[in-house]
């Protein structure tokens, strides 16, 4: 029997142990989630969050516009070839002319 209360002695004395520390735990996490260092590092996040939302948004609106670009860019060269061909056969037409003009 003694053995027995001894036993119940130790698993009482560490059943106390574990519920203090429990208890310890709870603290420091409820302290942690609103501890002024917390506060400052979710406001942080949330700066970062909508900094993150605005740089993409801008960079959306970017693409559209290169996209604009790109196709204007293209129209651009064709019409360069079309007026380059334009005077080439131009200058071949009216190449006699401008031989005797000195030119």
């Amino acid at each position: 029997m003694k053995d027995y209360n001894e036993l119940l002695e130790m698993w009482r004395q560490e059943k106390k142990k574990r519920q203090e520390a429990e208890g310890e735990l709870t603290i420091i996490k409820g302290i942690g989630n609103t501890s002024p260092e917390m506060k400052t590092l979710q406001e942080r996040v949330k700066r970062l969050d909508d900094s993150l939302a605005n740089a993409l948004e801008i960079n959306e609106s970017h693409q559209r516009y290169n996209g604009k670009l790109q196709v204007r860019v293209g129209e651009l060269e064709r019409d360069n070839r079309i007026l380059s061909k334009q005077i080439s056969d131009y200058i071949k037409k009216h190449e006699d002319s401008f031989r005797k003009a000195g030119l």
